[in-house]
């Protein structure tokens, strides 16, 4: 009974992922003109993968990157400006699918924090050297012979 079950499982979960591979159309996008494809690229290059650590949308060659541009470049023929392209990512995937996050409330930690933990840095730094004793002064001895 266990053996079934888990045979079961096994086709269930291989049908699923060949599937999702075959939805996955790996063909190239095809624009319309010179200027769709320089702002579609210019706008990738701008956007996340939300999968990678640090690859843009342009760059990446995950699943969900590909999907991501193929649904970039059908709301650019859709009639939606740039901003309301990412507004709409931003709503769905947060503020980290922009490779420039807006300055906002939640965003202050993340534009001020380098400059802040650099301050912070710099003031350890002149507080240890202030508690450093100087080296006692060595008299000057003009008779002593080295």
């Amino acid at each position: 009974m266990h053996l079934v079950l888990a045979a079961l499982l096994w086709l269930a979960c291989s049908c699923a992922y060949a599937q999702a591979n075959a939805q996955a159309d790996a063909a190239p996008l095809q624009f319309r003109s010179a200027s769709e494809q320089a702002r579609f690229h210019g706008l990738a290059a701008e956007l996340r993968c939300v999968m990678c650590q640090n690859q843009s949308l342009a760059d990446s060659n995950a699943l969900i990157a590909l999907s991501l541009r193929r649904e970039v470049l059908d709301l650019m023929r859709a009639g939606r400006t740039d901003r309301q392209i990412k507004d709409f990512l931003v709503s769905r995937y947060g503020e980290f699918v922009l490779y420039k996050p807006r300055v906002a409330a939640s965003t202050w930690l993340l534009w001020l924090g380098p400059g802040a933990l650099l301050l912070v840095g710099a003031g350890v730094v002149a507080k240890l050297l202030r508690r450093r004793k100087p080296a006692p002064a060595t008299p000057d001895d003009d008779a002593q012979e080295w």
